[in-house]
């Protein structure tokens, strides 16, 4: 625990929105010196693309025998995995298409947000919603683990999230682009086209 102490006391708070301070990379890099050999295997699984299987039919982790030994890192798992699924099944009828898997209906909040999200009409606002929903989730794993593995898994989770979300301002920067090319056009009138 007091290597962890050491490590959580030199990183940066991390605030939603904001750019993140260091990439999840070097997190990982600045980690690896700290943590237990049983978290080791853990952080590989701290992702934010999960598998739509089940926790039971997952491959172990490298260096592991089994699915996750972590509550934190099973906990995202099942959340993201049901948020997913989720999304998929409220967006099939939208998209005409045939909902592919069963959506589980637990945790709740990740039902909830991905209701919420699939009836959003700009894919940027739902995108933005769904990762402080994820947020939201990471916190409530975390627990009160100021200093643990679970503020590892907890911090990298956010730093890749904090790099995803930095990957929309170019998106963000588009649309803006595409609206005042389309206000100008349109105030130029028919003789702006010939």
């Amino acid at each position: 625990m007091a290597s962890y102490y050491y490590l959580a006391s030199q990183l940066p708070y991390l605030v939603f929105g904001q750019e993140p301070p260091l990439s999840a990379a070097a997190f990982r890099r600045l980690a690896e010196n700290f943590l237990k050999d049983e978290d080791r295997a853990q952080i590989d699984r701290c992702v934010l693309a999960v598998p739509s299987e089940p926790l039971s039919l997952l491959p172990p982790a490298p260096g592991e025998q089994k699915p996750p030994s972590s509550e934190f890192v099973k906990g995202w798992l099942e959340w993201e995995r049901a948020l997913r699924l989720n999304l998929a099944r409220f967006r099939a009828p939208r998209l005409k298409r045939e909902s592919a898997a069963d959506a589980p209906d637990y945790p709740a909040d990740a039902v909830q947000a991905a209701k919420t999200a699939s009836s959003m009409d700009s894919p940027l606002e739902a995108e933005i919603f769904l990762d402080k929903a994820r947020w939201d989730a990471i916190e409530r794993l975390r627990g009160l683990d100021e200093v643990g593995s679970n503020m590892v898994f907890a911090y990298l989770l956010k730093l890749l999230l904090m790099e995803r979300r930095s990957s929309f301002k170019t998106e963000e920067g588009f649309m803006e682009y595409k609206t005042l090319y389309a206000s100008i056009a349109g105030s130029a009138g028919p003789e702006a086209s010939k």
